[in-house]
C-alpha cells in the first residue's frame, strides 16, 4: 500500500485521532495507571519489570511513542510498534508476592484489563477536562479501539466494542490495592524524580527547580485522582470526597496551554497530517 494514502488503523475522521491528540491524555494516562494497578498481577508485572521508579520520564516517552505510532502511523509503522511490544511481553513473567500467583504479560486476561482501563481513562480525561464527547462518539471510540487491542494480541470477539460492554466489563472486575499499587499511587502523586534523567542542572540553586516541577505535576495528577471511580477510591482507601473537578478545570487549562507553548505536536502526528495532506 502507498504510505501516502495509508491512514493506518484509524485516520483523521476517527474519534481516536481527536482524543489522542489532546493534552488531556496526560490526565487519562495517569488515571489509567492508577486503575490498572488495582489488578495485583498487572501491578506486579510493572513493579518487577519496569523502570518507572528509577526513570519515569523514559517510561513516559516510550508509552507516548507507542500510542503515537499505533494511532497516527501508517499500517507498517503501527504493526512494527505492536510487534516490538508483543516481543517484550513474551519475556515478562513472574510471581506476584501479594497474591502468590504467577503472571505473564501476554496473558489475554491481563491484556484485556490493561486495554479496557486505558481506553476508559483516555475517554474520561477528554470528556471531563476536554471538549467533551457525545454518547455516539464514546461508542465510536470504544469500537475503534478494538483495533488497538488486536495489535497487542487480543481477539476482537473478546474485546468490548461499545461503551455498555466496556462498562459491564469494568464493573465486573474486583479492584485490589496491593502494597505495590499503593506505592504507585504515592509515586504518581509525589514523584521523587521531577527532572528528566533525574539530574538537576549543576548550578547554584538548581535543586530549586523541583518546586515548580512539583507544583506543575500536582495539577494533572490531582485531576487524575479526581476522576477515579468510587470503586478505585475505596480500594486505595482514599477519602470519599474527591478533589472538586470544577475547581481543577482552570488550572488544568493553564497547564495545557503551557504544554502547547513549550512542546510541539508529537512527530508522528505531524507526519500523519502531512502524509494525508493536512497542515502540520
Amino acid at each position: 500500500m502507498n504510505s501516502m494514502s495509508d491512514h493506518g488503523y484509524f485516520g483523521p475522521d476517527s474519534i481516536t485521532w481527536k482524543i489522542h491528540a489532546h493534552p488531556t491524555m496526560i490526565v487519562g494516562g495517569l488515571r489509567a495507571l492508577l486503575v490498572q494497578a488495582l489488578n495485583p498481577l498487572a501491578m506486579a508485572a510493572v513493579d518487577q519489570h519496569s523502570s518507572y521508579k528509577a526513570d519515569p520520564w523514559a517510561r513516559l516517552v516510550r508509552t507516548t511513542e507507542y500510542i503515537v505510532a499505533t494511532t497516527y502511523g501508517d499500517t507498517e509503522t503501527a504493526d512494527a510498534a505492536a510487534a516490538r511490544v508483543r516481543a517484550i511481553h513474551k519475556h515478562v513473567s513472574g510471581v506476584d508476592p501479594f497474591t502468590g500467583r504467577s503472571y505473564r504479560a501476554d496473558d489475554p486476561e491481563l491484556l484485556l484489563w490493561i486495554h479496557c482501563a486505558e481506553i476508559h481513562s483516555f475517554m474520561t480525561g477528554y470528556r471531563v477536562f476536554g471538549p467533551g464527547l457525545s454518547d455516539d462518539e464514546i461508542d465510536r471510540y470504544v469500537s475503534e479501539m478494538v483495533a488497538a487491542a488486536e495489535l497487542v494480541g487480543l481477539h476482537r470477539d473478546d474485546v468490548p466494542a461499545s461503551y455498555a460492554e466496556l462498562r459491564d466489563y469494568l464493573d465486573g472486575e474486583e479492584l485490589v490495592a496491593s502494597p505495590a499499587a499503593k506505592a504507585a499511587l504515592r509515586f504518581v502523586l509525589f514523584p521523587p524524580v521531577v527532572w528528566p534523567g533525574g539530574a538537576y542542572p549543576q548550578v547554584p540553586g538548581g535543586r530549586l527547580l523541583e518546586v515548580p516541577g512539583r507544583m506543575g505535576w500536582a495539577i494533572p495528577s490531582t485531576a487524575a485522582v479526581a476522576t477515579l471511580p468510587a470503586s478505585a477510591r475505596r480500594a486505595y482507601g482514599l477519602p470519599r470526597l474527591s478533589p472538586a473537578i470544577p475547581a481543577l478545570k482552570m488550572p488544568l487549562k493553564a497547564f495545557i496551554r503551557a504544554m502547547r507553548m513549550v512542546a510541539p505536536p508529537p512527530p508522528g502526528l505531524a507526519e500523519a497530517r502531512a502524509r494525508m495532506g493536512y497542515a502540520a
